[in-house]
């Protein structure tokens, strides 16, 4: 489990503040944090606030500890490190019953300090961005909301794409049965989104496309591509029964249905590039896709 109850020997009577600050050494950030969401108690198990004189003599305190399962970073430098994320991984627990995530593996190989600067779906695959401290992370999280960096992806998709599209429709809540999916059309927020055609399968009817998103928007390479006729292979969302995409969501829909249903086990994205300047050094990561080419040629 990613969060551990810590019971640790407290100053009985002092601020609760004061004490992690002072005695246990906690930065003002995280002090605020764990004390905010409720994570420190008192040996009878009662939340305390921050203002709170500590009434016992010890403290517990729900801390995220990573655990391993064996993923190493791709390419580590001083401030910061690139995981090739695997598919059905998410980046970050959603909860505090979570049992893995990809910030386990980064808090396990790099400490309490490291965090995500960005995140993909846990189906999609590929390149993730770890600053290993809180400058490298404020510095590359910058860099992703100015988008001063170049990211492409790699998609198995249905139907043949025979030449170079740029796909610029909006994408808005679609507001029906599936509370997650996104629609195309001429309302919502600008997205925009060049498609690259690179070999096309005609035993299978699928295409090798390289996607480019320019936005950032949610589900975008997903939704876009539906949107033209050319939904991504395995996708337990767009282009199925309502059904379907409600089961994969509520966990309830078995492997056999799914592949069934989808055309494969798993979506069929991957995040294959990066290139990126980071305190005047240019980056240019290329992920490994032996999966993605294997799938498309067998």
């Amino acid at each position: 489990m990613p969060f551990i109850l810590k019971k640790i020997k407290a100053i009985k009577d002092k601020k609760l503040s004061l004490f992690l600050l002072q005695d246990l050494k906690v930065n003002h950030r995280n002090a605020q944090r764990y004390a905010s969401r409720g994570r420190i108690f008192d040996e009878n198990l009662n939340t305390l606030k921050p203002s709170d004189k500590i009434p016992t003599e010890y403290i517990n305190m729900a801390v995220f500890e990573g655990i391993s399962r064996g993923l190493k970073p791709l390419i580590e430098f001083e401030e910061f490190a690139i995981f090739d994320k695997p598919t059905h991984l998410m980046v970050h627990p959603i909860s505090k019953s979570t049992p893995y995530s990809l910030l386990d593996e980064i808090r396990f190989h790099f400490g309490e300090n490291a965090n995500l600067i960005h995140r993909i779906d846990a189906e999609t695959s590929g390149l993730v961005i770890v600053g290993k401290n809180k400058k490298s992370e404020k510095t590359l999280k910058d860099m992703f909301e100015e988008k001063k960096y170049h990211k492409s992806y790699l998609a198995l998709v249905d139907g043949e794409i025979k030449e170079e599209i740029t796909i610029d429709s909006k994408l808005e809540k679609e507001g029906l049965n599936i509370g997650v999916r996104m629609k195309a059309g001429q309302s919502g927020k600008e997205s925009c989104t060049i498609i690259k055609p690179i070999k096309y399968n005609p035993e299978k009817d699928i295409t090798l496309i390289e996607a480019l998103p320019l936005t950032g928007r949610q589900h975008q390479i997903r939704v876009h591509l539906y949107s033209i006729g050319h939904r991504i292979v395995g996708d337990p969302i767009y282009g199925i029964d309502d059904n379907i995409a409600e089961a994969y969501l509520n966990k309830e829909l078995e492997k056999n249905k799914r592949e069934e249903a989808t055309g494969s086990h798993r979506l069929w994205l991957h995040a294959n590039y990066l290139e990126f300047t980071f305190k005047d050094i240019t980056y240019k990561i290329k992920s490994k896709n032996d999966d993605i080419y294997k799938f498309f040629t067998k």
